[in-house]
Protein backbone atom coordinates (compact mmCIF):
# COMPACT_ATOMS: atom_id res chain seq x y z
CA UNK A 1 0.00 0.00 0.00
CA UNK A 2 1.44 3.72 -1.12
CA UNK A 3 2.23 6.22 1.74
CA UNK A 4 0.86 8.43 -0.25
CA UNK A 5 -2.61 9.75 2.16
CA UNK A 6 -5.46 8.50 -0.23
CA UNK A 7 -8.08 8.73 2.48
CA UNK A 8 -10.27 11.85 1.52
CA UNK A 9 -10.32 12.60 5.32
CA UNK A 10 -6.97 12.84 6.01
CA UNK A 11 -5.63 14.86 2.86
CA UNK A 12 -8.79 17.16 4.12
CA UNK A 13 -7.48 17.40 7.56
CA UNK A 14 -3.90 18.18 6.87
CA UNK A 15 -5.42 20.66 3.62
CA UNK A 16 -7.95 22.45 5.61
CA UNK A 17 -4.65 23.27 8.86
CA UNK A 18 -3.79 25.91 5.69
CA UNK A 19 -6.35 28.50 6.54
CA UNK A 20 -6.43 27.79 9.85
CA UNK A 21 -2.80 28.08 10.30
CA UNK A 22 -2.55 31.61 8.23
CA UNK A 23 -5.53 33.23 10.64
CA UNK A 24 -3.50 32.03 13.56
CA UNK A 25 -0.26 33.46 12.07
CA UNK A 26 -2.01 36.36 11.43
CA UNK A 27 -3.26 36.62 15.24
CA UNK A 28 0.56 36.32 16.28
CA UNK A 29 1.27 38.96 13.95
CA UNK A 30 -1.26 41.01 15.42
CA UNK A 31 0.24 40.04 18.91
CA UNK A 32 3.72 41.20 17.87
CA UNK A 33 2.07 44.77 16.48
CA UNK A 34 0.54 45.68 19.64
CA UNK A 35 3.37 44.77 21.41
CA UNK A 36 5.82 47.57 19.35
CA UNK A 37 7.45 45.48 16.60
CA UNK A 38 7.55 46.81 13.16
CA UNK A 39 4.89 45.88 10.70
CA UNK A 40 7.94 45.24 8.49
CA UNK A 41 9.87 42.79 10.29
CA UNK A 42 6.36 40.97 11.30
CA UNK A 43 5.01 40.67 8.17
CA UNK A 44 8.71 39.05 7.23
CA UNK A 45 8.56 36.82 9.98
CA UNK A 46 5.02 36.11 9.17
CA UNK A 47 5.44 35.29 5.55
CA UNK A 48 8.70 32.86 6.59
CA UNK A 49 6.41 30.74 9.09
CA UNK A 50 3.15 30.50 6.42
CA UNK A 51 6.24 29.66 3.36
CA UNK A 52 7.67 26.75 5.71
CA UNK A 53 3.88 25.57 6.60
CA UNK A 54 2.35 25.41 3.25
CA UNK A 55 5.29 23.99 1.61
CA UNK A 56 5.60 20.94 4.28
CA UNK A 57 2.28 20.20 3.91
CA UNK A 58 2.35 20.12 -0.01
CA UNK A 59 5.39 17.79 -0.26
CA UNK A 60 4.07 15.94 1.94
CA UNK A 61 0.90 15.05 0.19
CA UNK A 62 1.94 15.07 -3.28
CA UNK A 63 -1.03 14.70 -5.70
CA UNK A 64 -3.02 17.56 -6.82
CA UNK A 65 -1.22 19.55 -3.62
CA UNK A 66 2.45 19.10 -4.91
CA UNK A 67 1.46 20.08 -8.70
CA UNK A 68 -0.21 23.15 -7.34
CA UNK A 69 3.08 24.41 -5.39
CA UNK A 70 5.11 23.30 -8.16
CA UNK A 71 2.25 25.30 -10.56
CA UNK A 72 2.92 28.31 -7.71
CA UNK A 73 6.55 28.01 -7.42
CA UNK A 74 7.87 29.44 -11.24
CA UNK A 75 6.01 33.02 -10.28
CA UNK A 76 8.42 33.07 -7.15
CA UNK A 77 10.14 35.74 -8.79
CA UNK A 78 7.09 37.99 -8.58
CA UNK A 79 7.25 38.03 -5.25
CA UNK A 80 8.68 41.05 -2.97
CA UNK A 81 12.20 39.91 -2.43
CA UNK A 82 11.79 40.64 1.75
CA UNK A 83 8.91 37.56 0.90
CA UNK A 84 10.78 35.68 -1.69
CA UNK A 85 13.51 34.50 0.34
CA UNK A 86 11.81 31.74 2.76
CA UNK A 87 9.61 30.81 -0.51
CA UNK A 88 12.44 30.27 -2.76
CA UNK A 89 14.28 27.00 -0.48
CA UNK A 90 10.91 25.75 -0.10
CA UNK A 91 9.53 26.26 -3.55
CA UNK A 92 13.31 24.52 -5.08
CA UNK A 93 13.12 22.00 -2.90
CA UNK A 94 9.37 20.90 -3.47
CA UNK A 95 10.59 21.02 -7.73
CA UNK A 96 13.11 18.15 -6.93
CA UNK A 97 12.26 16.21 -3.99
CA UNK A 98 9.27 14.61 -1.84
CA UNK A 99 8.87 11.89 0.48
CA UNK A 100 9.51 8.48 -1.85
CA UNK A 101 6.95 5.43 -1.80
CA UNK A 102 8.07 2.73 0.17
CA UNK A 103 9.79 0.19 -1.91
CA UNK A 104 7.61 -2.84 -1.11
CA UNK A 105 4.88 -0.50 -2.98
CA UNK A 106 7.17 0.27 -6.39
CA UNK A 107 7.87 -3.95 -6.24
CA UNK A 108 4.14 -4.13 -5.93
CA UNK A 109 3.27 -1.58 -8.80
CA UNK A 110 5.78 -2.99 -11.07
CA UNK A 111 4.90 -6.53 -10.61
CA UNK A 112 1.33 -5.79 -11.35
CA UNK A 113 2.07 -3.94 -14.63
CA UNK A 114 5.24 -5.71 -15.90
CA UNK A 115 4.81 -8.93 -14.72
CA UNK A 116 5.92 -10.75 -11.68
CA UNK A 117 9.76 -11.49 -13.39
CA UNK A 118 9.41 -7.71 -13.74
CA UNK A 119 13.64 -7.81 -12.56
CA UNK A 120 14.39 -9.51 -15.42
CA UNK A 121 13.94 -6.57 -17.57
CA UNK A 122 16.75 -4.66 -15.92
CA UNK A 123 20.07 -5.56 -15.48
CA UNK A 124 19.77 -3.42 -12.38
CA UNK A 125 17.41 -1.21 -10.52
CA UNK A 126 17.74 0.90 -7.98
CA UNK A 127 14.48 1.11 -5.31
CA UNK A 128 15.93 4.51 -4.18
CA UNK A 129 14.33 6.96 -6.31
CA UNK A 130 16.59 9.60 -8.20
CA UNK A 131 13.22 12.26 -8.10
CA UNK A 132 10.01 12.54 -7.09
CA UNK A 133 7.06 14.25 -8.55
CA UNK A 134 3.14 14.92 -7.90
CA UNK A 135 2.08 11.80 -9.61
CA UNK A 136 4.72 9.68 -9.47
CA UNK A 137 8.57 9.24 -8.73
CA UNK A 138 11.87 8.64 -11.08
CA UNK A 139 13.75 5.17 -10.35
CA UNK A 140 17.35 4.86 -12.37
CA UNK A 141 18.02 1.54 -14.10
CA UNK A 142 19.68 -0.06 -16.67
CA UNK A 143 17.35 -1.94 -19.51
CA UNK A 144 18.33 -5.20 -20.42
CA UNK A 145 19.56 -4.21 -23.48
CA UNK A 146 22.48 -2.12 -21.28
CA UNK A 147 20.92 1.33 -22.37
CA UNK A 148 20.37 3.19 -18.39
CA UNK A 149 16.94 4.17 -18.09
CA UNK A 150 14.63 6.18 -15.89
CA UNK A 151 11.64 4.21 -14.51
CA UNK A 152 8.60 6.69 -13.91
CA UNK A 153 6.27 4.77 -11.41
CA UNK A 154 2.53 6.37 -10.91
CA UNK A 155 1.66 6.71 -6.86
CA UNK A 156 -1.44 4.09 -6.48
CA UNK A 157 -4.77 6.35 -6.15
CA UNK A 158 -2.40 9.47 -7.83
CA UNK A 159 -6.14 10.31 -9.86
CA UNK A 160 -7.75 10.15 -6.48
CA UNK A 161 -5.46 12.22 -4.32
CA UNK A 162 -4.73 14.99 -7.23
CA UNK A 163 -8.39 15.66 -7.49
CA UNK A 164 -9.57 15.83 -3.92
CA UNK A 165 -6.47 18.02 -3.19
CA UNK A 166 -7.31 20.26 -6.30
CA UNK A 167 -11.57 20.78 -5.33
CA UNK A 168 -9.90 21.18 -1.65
CA UNK A 169 -7.41 24.14 -2.48
CA UNK A 170 -9.85 25.73 -4.66
CA UNK A 171 -12.05 26.55 -1.81
CA UNK A 172 -9.30 27.89 -0.05
CA UNK A 173 -7.81 30.24 -3.68
CA UNK A 174 -8.79 33.44 -1.37
CA UNK A 175 -6.39 32.89 1.42
CA UNK A 176 -3.62 31.74 -1.12
CA UNK A 177 -3.95 34.38 -3.39
CA UNK A 178 -1.92 36.62 -1.53
CA UNK A 179 1.12 34.31 -2.66
CA UNK A 180 1.38 35.14 -5.48
CA UNK A 181 0.29 38.91 -6.34
CA UNK A 182 -1.73 39.86 -8.80
CA UNK A 183 -2.51 36.24 -10.09
CA UNK A 184 -5.90 34.54 -9.59
CA UNK A 185 -5.67 31.67 -8.12
CA UNK A 186 -8.95 30.02 -8.66
CA UNK A 187 -8.39 29.94 -12.43
CA UNK A 188 -4.54 27.88 -12.39
CA UNK A 189 -6.16 25.15 -9.91
CA UNK A 190 -9.34 24.68 -12.44
CA UNK A 191 -7.42 24.23 -14.85
CA UNK A 192 -4.93 22.12 -13.27
CA UNK A 193 -8.00 19.26 -12.56
CA UNK A 194 -8.59 19.75 -16.44
CA UNK A 195 -5.56 18.45 -16.83
CA UNK A 196 -5.06 15.56 -14.47
CA UNK A 197 -6.85 13.14 -16.61
CA UNK A 198 -4.08 13.50 -19.29
CA UNK A 199 -1.29 13.55 -16.79
CA UNK A 200 -2.18 10.43 -15.16
CA UNK A 201 -2.21 8.59 -19.29
CA UNK A 202 1.14 7.76 -19.69
CA UNK A 203 0.03 6.35 -22.77
CA UNK A 204 0.02 9.98 -24.19
CA UNK A 205 2.51 11.05 -21.99
CA UNK A 206 4.53 8.64 -24.48
CA UNK A 207 3.43 9.76 -27.70
CA UNK A 208 4.45 13.44 -26.76
CA UNK A 209 7.51 12.33 -25.71
CA UNK A 210 8.44 10.49 -28.64
CA UNK A 211 7.20 13.11 -31.10
CA UNK A 212 9.90 15.68 -29.37
CA UNK A 213 12.39 13.19 -29.40
CA UNK A 214 12.06 12.27 -32.89
CA UNK A 215 11.97 15.79 -33.88
CA UNK A 216 14.69 16.63 -31.85
CA UNK A 217 17.10 14.09 -32.66
CA UNK A 218 20.57 15.17 -33.31
CA UNK A 219 19.70 18.97 -32.48
CA UNK A 220 22.74 21.04 -31.46
CA UNK A 221 20.57 22.87 -28.67
CA UNK A 222 17.59 20.24 -27.37
CA UNK A 223 17.96 17.04 -26.29
CA UNK A 224 14.83 14.88 -25.05
CA UNK A 225 15.46 11.78 -24.18
CA UNK A 226 13.40 8.60 -26.07
CA UNK A 227 10.48 5.97 -24.30
CA UNK A 228 11.83 2.30 -23.77
CA UNK A 229 8.73 1.21 -22.80
CA UNK A 230 5.44 2.16 -21.85
CA UNK A 231 2.50 0.29 -19.85
CA UNK A 232 -0.52 1.83 -17.54
CA UNK A 233 1.59 3.47 -14.15
CA UNK A 234 4.80 2.53 -15.74
CA UNK A 235 6.71 4.64 -18.19
CA UNK A 236 10.24 3.45 -19.12
CA UNK A 237 12.68 6.44 -20.87
CA UNK A 238 15.87 6.96 -21.63
CA UNK A 239 18.52 8.84 -18.69
CA UNK A 240 19.80 11.69 -18.90
CA UNK A 241 22.40 13.51 -16.88
CA UNK A 242 23.08 17.02 -16.85
CA UNK A 243 22.55 19.79 -14.26
CA UNK A 244 19.20 20.35 -13.42
CA UNK A 245 18.18 23.67 -13.94
CA UNK A 246 17.20 24.10 -10.21
CA UNK A 247 21.12 24.41 -9.61
CA UNK A 248 21.64 26.64 -12.21
CA UNK A 249 19.64 29.24 -10.59
CA UNK A 250 21.11 28.58 -7.70
CA UNK A 251 24.70 28.20 -8.78
CA UNK A 252 25.08 28.75 -11.94
CA UNK A 253 27.51 30.89 -13.85
CA UNK A 254 26.25 33.80 -15.95
CA UNK A 255 27.48 31.84 -18.94
CA UNK A 256 25.36 28.70 -18.06
CA UNK A 257 22.26 31.39 -16.91
CA UNK A 258 22.11 32.91 -20.46
CA UNK A 259 22.54 29.73 -21.97
CA UNK A 260 19.74 27.75 -20.72
CA UNK A 261 17.62 30.91 -20.77
CA UNK A 262 18.21 31.23 -24.71
CA UNK A 263 17.64 27.90 -25.28
CA UNK A 264 14.23 27.59 -23.23
CA UNK A 265 13.39 30.85 -24.50
CA UNK A 266 13.65 28.64 -28.13
CA UNK A 267 12.30 25.23 -26.94
CA UNK A 268 8.80 26.92 -25.84
CA UNK A 269 8.48 29.00 -28.98
CA UNK A 270 9.97 26.48 -31.31
CA UNK A 271 8.02 23.22 -30.07
CA UNK A 272 4.83 23.90 -31.35
CA UNK A 273 6.23 24.84 -34.45
CA UNK A 274 8.46 21.13 -35.19
CA UNK A 275 5.83 19.11 -33.09
CA UNK A 276 2.33 20.87 -33.07
CA UNK A 277 2.84 20.35 -29.28
CA UNK A 278 3.68 22.71 -26.51
CA UNK A 279 5.54 21.73 -22.98
CA UNK A 280 2.70 23.07 -20.83
CA UNK A 281 4.82 22.49 -17.61
CA UNK A 282 7.80 24.71 -17.51
CA UNK A 283 9.20 24.60 -14.24
CA UNK A 284 13.19 24.00 -13.07
CA UNK A 285 12.41 20.43 -12.48
CA UNK A 286 12.15 19.49 -15.60
CA UNK A 287 15.19 20.69 -17.13
CA UNK A 288 18.57 20.10 -17.33
CA UNK A 289 21.82 21.35 -18.81
CA UNK A 290 23.94 19.07 -20.51
CA UNK A 291 27.44 19.80 -21.64
CA UNK A 292 28.24 19.57 -25.07
CA UNK A 293 26.25 18.67 -28.54
CA UNK A 294 24.81 15.33 -29.67
CA UNK A 295 28.73 14.22 -29.96
CA UNK A 296 30.14 15.54 -27.21
CA UNK A 297 31.07 18.97 -28.20
CA UNK A 298 30.07 21.83 -29.06
CA UNK A 299 28.19 24.65 -26.56
CA UNK A 300 25.53 24.19 -23.33
CA UNK A 301 22.29 21.80 -24.56
CA UNK A 302 19.16 22.09 -23.04
CA UNK A 303 17.30 18.85 -21.61
CA UNK A 304 13.70 18.59 -21.24
CA UNK A 305 12.02 16.06 -19.48
CA UNK A 306 8.22 15.07 -18.41
CA UNK A 307 5.91 15.06 -21.40
CA UNK A 308 2.76 14.64 -18.68
CA UNK A 309 1.13 17.90 -19.75
CA UNK A 310 1.26 19.48 -23.45
CA UNK A 311 -1.03 21.88 -25.45
CA UNK A 312 -1.89 20.32 -28.42
CA UNK A 313 -1.37 23.25 -31.67
CA UNK A 314 -1.59 21.20 -35.13
CA UNK A 315 -0.90 24.68 -36.28
CA UNK A 316 1.90 25.71 -34.25
CA UNK A 317 0.95 28.52 -31.91
CA UNK A 318 -1.61 31.26 -32.91
CA UNK A 319 -0.88 33.66 -35.27
CA UNK A 320 -2.71 36.36 -33.89
CA UNK A 321 -0.86 36.09 -30.89
CA UNK A 322 2.47 36.91 -33.26
CA UNK A 323 0.39 39.73 -34.80
CA UNK A 324 -0.82 41.44 -32.14
CA UNK A 325 2.27 41.13 -30.14
CA UNK A 326 4.02 43.15 -33.63
CA UNK A 327 1.41 45.65 -33.78
CA UNK A 328 1.76 46.53 -30.45
CA UNK A 329 5.39 47.19 -30.63
CA UNK A 330 4.45 49.24 -33.97
CA UNK A 331 2.24 51.32 -31.85
CA UNK A 332 -0.83 50.75 -34.02
CA UNK A 333 -3.45 50.19 -31.38
CA UNK A 334 -6.99 50.33 -32.84
CA UNK A 335 -5.74 47.48 -34.78
CA UNK A 336 -4.53 45.41 -31.78
CA UNK A 337 -7.92 46.20 -30.14
CA UNK A 338 -9.49 45.60 -32.79
CA UNK A 339 -7.67 42.15 -33.01
CA UNK A 340 -7.82 40.89 -29.33
CA UNK A 341 -11.67 42.18 -29.53
CA UNK A 342 -12.20 39.41 -32.50
CA UNK A 343 -10.24 37.23 -30.56
CA UNK A 344 -12.16 37.22 -27.31
CA UNK A 345 -9.60 38.72 -24.96
CA UNK A 346 -12.34 41.93 -24.92
CA UNK A 347 -16.12 40.54 -24.61
CA UNK A 348 -18.80 42.39 -26.76
CA UNK A 349 -20.16 43.80 -23.50
CA UNK A 350 -16.95 45.83 -22.73
CA UNK A 351 -15.44 48.89 -24.31
CA UNK A 352 -11.93 50.23 -23.52
CA UNK A 353 -10.32 52.76 -24.99
CA UNK A 354 -7.35 51.60 -27.72
CA UNK A 355 -4.86 53.55 -26.18
CA UNK A 356 -4.96 52.74 -22.83
CA UNK A 357 -5.09 48.92 -23.86
CA UNK A 358 -2.03 49.40 -25.37
CA UNK A 359 -0.55 51.36 -21.98
CA UNK A 360 -1.25 48.54 -20.38
CA UNK A 361 0.32 45.85 -22.95
CA UNK A 362 3.64 47.87 -23.88
CA UNK A 363 5.58 47.16 -20.85
CA UNK A 364 4.82 44.15 -20.21
CA UNK A 365 6.21 42.85 -23.80
CA UNK A 366 9.09 44.57 -23.39
CA UNK A 367 11.51 41.93 -24.26
CA UNK A 368 10.19 41.63 -27.54
CA UNK A 369 11.24 45.05 -28.42
CA UNK A 370 15.09 45.35 -27.55
CA UNK A 371 17.96 43.09 -29.41
CA UNK A 372 18.52 41.14 -26.12
CA UNK A 373 16.65 41.87 -22.70
CA UNK A 374 18.16 40.76 -18.93
CA UNK A 375 14.77 39.12 -16.99
CA UNK A 376 15.34 39.70 -13.39
CA UNK A 377 13.05 38.97 -10.32
CA UNK A 378 13.43 43.14 -9.83
CA UNK A 379 11.34 43.76 -13.60
CA UNK A 380 9.09 40.74 -12.32
CA UNK A 381 8.48 42.52 -9.44
CA UNK A 382 7.47 45.61 -11.04
CA UNK A 383 4.94 44.25 -13.70
CA UNK A 384 3.64 41.88 -10.68
CA UNK A 385 3.23 45.11 -8.44
CA UNK A 386 1.64 47.03 -11.61
CA UNK A 387 -0.89 44.74 -12.48
CA UNK A 388 -2.08 43.99 -8.87
CA UNK A 389 -1.97 47.67 -7.07
CA UNK A 390 -5.57 48.36 -7.22
CA UNK A 391 -5.54 52.17 -7.14
CA UNK A 392 -3.16 51.41 -10.90
CA UNK A 393 -4.77 52.13 -14.04
CA UNK A 394 -3.29 48.99 -15.17
CA UNK A 395 -4.91 47.11 -12.21
CA UNK A 396 -8.72 48.10 -13.25
CA UNK A 397 -7.95 48.00 -17.14
CA UNK A 398 -6.55 44.59 -16.14
CA UNK A 399 -9.58 43.35 -14.34
CA UNK A 400 -11.80 44.04 -17.66
CA UNK A 401 -9.60 41.99 -20.02
CA UNK A 402 -10.97 37.98 -20.92
CA UNK A 403 -8.95 35.02 -21.42
CA UNK A 404 -10.28 33.00 -23.58
CA UNK A 405 -10.56 28.81 -23.03
CA UNK A 406 -7.75 28.20 -26.19
CA UNK A 407 -5.11 30.94 -24.79
CA UNK A 408 -5.02 29.88 -21.47
CA UNK A 409 -2.98 26.90 -21.17
CA UNK A 410 -0.19 28.79 -23.79
CA UNK A 411 -0.46 32.17 -21.46
CA UNK A 412 0.29 30.19 -18.24
CA UNK A 413 3.58 28.82 -19.84
CA UNK A 414 4.94 31.89 -20.94
CA UNK A 415 4.52 33.69 -17.76
CA UNK A 416 5.80 30.72 -16.39
CA UNK A 417 8.56 30.61 -18.94
CA UNK A 418 9.26 33.99 -18.02
CA UNK A 419 9.09 33.19 -14.36
CA UNK A 420 12.09 31.26 -14.85
CA UNK A 421 14.00 33.64 -17.26
CA UNK A 422 13.93 36.26 -13.82
CA UNK A 423 15.04 33.25 -11.54
CA UNK A 424 17.53 32.73 -13.74
CA UNK A 425 18.49 36.74 -14.30
CA UNK A 426 19.45 35.58 -18.07
CA UNK A 427 20.05 37.83 -21.02
CA UNK A 428 18.26 36.84 -23.81
CA UNK A 429 18.02 37.56 -27.77
CA UNK A 430 13.99 36.66 -27.25
CA UNK A 431 13.20 39.39 -30.27
CA UNK A 432 15.31 36.74 -32.34
CA UNK A 433 13.14 33.43 -31.35
CA UNK A 434 9.70 35.53 -32.02
CA UNK A 435 11.23 35.99 -35.60
CA UNK A 436 12.20 32.89 -36.07
CA UNK A 437 9.62 30.75 -34.43
CA UNK A 438 6.45 32.55 -33.78
CA UNK A 439 3.80 32.94 -36.38
CA UNK A 440 2.69 36.47 -37.41
CA UNK A 441 5.08 38.13 -36.16
CA UNK A 442 7.20 38.95 -39.22
CA UNK A 443 4.39 40.11 -41.04
CA UNK A 444 4.26 38.42 -45.06
CA UNK A 445 5.42 40.12 -47.91
CA UNK A 446 2.32 40.33 -50.40
CA UNK A 447 3.30 38.14 -53.43
CA UNK A 448 3.85 40.31 -56.52
CA UNK A 449 1.40 39.63 -59.28
CA UNK A 450 2.44 37.71 -61.96
CA UNK A 451 3.16 39.45 -65.44
CA UNK A 452 0.22 38.33 -67.98
CA UNK A 453 1.92 35.56 -70.22
CA UNK A 454 3.04 36.83 -73.79
CA UNK A 455 0.85 36.03 -76.17
CA UNK A 456 2.37 33.58 -78.49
Amino acid sequence: MSDLPRKAVTRTAKLAALPLGFAGRATWGLGKRIVGESAELVGRELQQRTAEQLFKVLGELKGGAMKFGQALSVFESALPEEVAGPYRAALTKLQEAAPPMPTRTVHSVLAERLGEDWSELFVTFEDKPSAAASIGQVHRAVWHDGREVAVKVQYPGAGEALLSDLSQLSRFARLLGPLIPGMDIKPLIAELKDRVSEELDYGLEAQAQRAHAEEFADDPDVAVPDVVHQCEQVLVTEWMEGIPLSEVIADGTQEQRDRAGQLLARFLFSGPARTGLLHADPHPGNFRLLPGGPDGEGDWRLGVLDFGTVDRLPGGLPTPIGTSLRMTLDGEAEAVYELLSTEGFVKESIELDPDAVLDYLLPIIEPAEVEEFTFTRGWMRSQAARIADPRSPAYQLGKQLNLPPAYLLIHRVTLSTIGVLCQLGATVRLREELEEWLPGFVPQEPLDEEEPAAEA
